[in-house]
């Protein structure tokens, strides 16, 4: 059998975001279902795990197979985080930033 994938993380369904942030996502046939963003890894394998009981999916396939029950799962899994006015401000001067940064590198080419 082939190793698991699994990301930067270290744990399966979760991605590191540009932000520092950790997305969590789940895949059913050829959709990705998203689950949230999270401020740890551990907390978006969670949102995970419960979302693979809920499509009842292998223990195997799961990031924490000492969970015993959806229930459980459940109950360990966080909220994910709130993107607030404050995130999207800072994430707009960011982009804005950058294609000033961009605007200026060509211009040198130039």
């Amino acid at each position: 059998m082939p190793p698991r994938r699994r990301g930067a993380s270290g744990y399966r369904g979760v991605r590191v975001r540009s932000s520092g942030t950790y997305s969590a996502s789940i895949r059913l046939g050829g959709v990705r279902l998203g689950l949230g963003t999270f401020d740890t890894p551990q907390d978006g394998a969670r949102a995970y795990d419960a979302a693979a009981w809920r499509l009842r999916r292998s223990r195997w396939d799961m990031n924490f197979t000492n969970v015993a029950t959806p229930e459980r799962a459940q109950e360990l899994a966080p909220f994910p985080r709130l993107i607030t006015n404050e995130d999207r401000r800072k994430n707009r001067r960011r982009e804005r930033r950058l294609s000033l940064a961009e605007m200026d590198e060509k211009a040198m080419a130039l």
